[in-house]
């Protein structure tokens, strides 16, 4: 025998939403983050009193920003802020999948900005070439 058989199980299940495409490790994060908030405010309060999209844009940015200004972990919570960011978006798709999201957003912009500026910056990028190299951080985090 040359090929292993498949079992028809495989047919079916390679066509459904995968799990194991997903980082085991970081899903765990996210649940320590999720347990954290469970603690706080009762586990998926946010499906029963919903959640305003603000508040956890504001929540994901703020991670994010601290994150990328070189603070690693949150001091409250002692998690990644990249972990806690990904929790407030974990919380924030829930309640959009589940009809809780107050929509408080601002007006939408007119479609195609993004691209737009993404335009501007390739003109910027040929203008000048020759770019200079980026500052990396250090070990010693200067």
């Amino acid at each position: 025998m040359t090929s292993k058989e498949t079992n028809p199980k495989d047919a079916v299940g390679i066509r459904k939403a995968p799990v194991s495409a997903v980082s085991c490790q970081v899903v765990s994060e996210i649940g320590l983050a999720m347990l954290e908030g469970a603690r706080k405010y009762g586990r998926h309060n946010y499906r029963v009193t919903g959640v305003r999209a603000s508040v956890y844009y504001d929540a994901t940015w703020r991670h994010l920003a601290s994150w990328w200004e070189g603070e690693d972990i949150d001091p409250d919570s002692g998690m990644h802020h990249v972990v806690k960011a990904l929790a407030c978006l974990m919380v924030l798709r829930d309640a959009m999948n589940n009809d809780k999201l107050v929509d408080d957003r601002p007006p939408s912009l007119k479609a195609g900005w993004v691209q737009e500026l993404n335009a501007v910056a390739g003109q910027l990028i040929d203008r000048i070439p020759d770019s200079k190299e980026p500052l990396i951080r250090t070990k010693e985090g200067a």
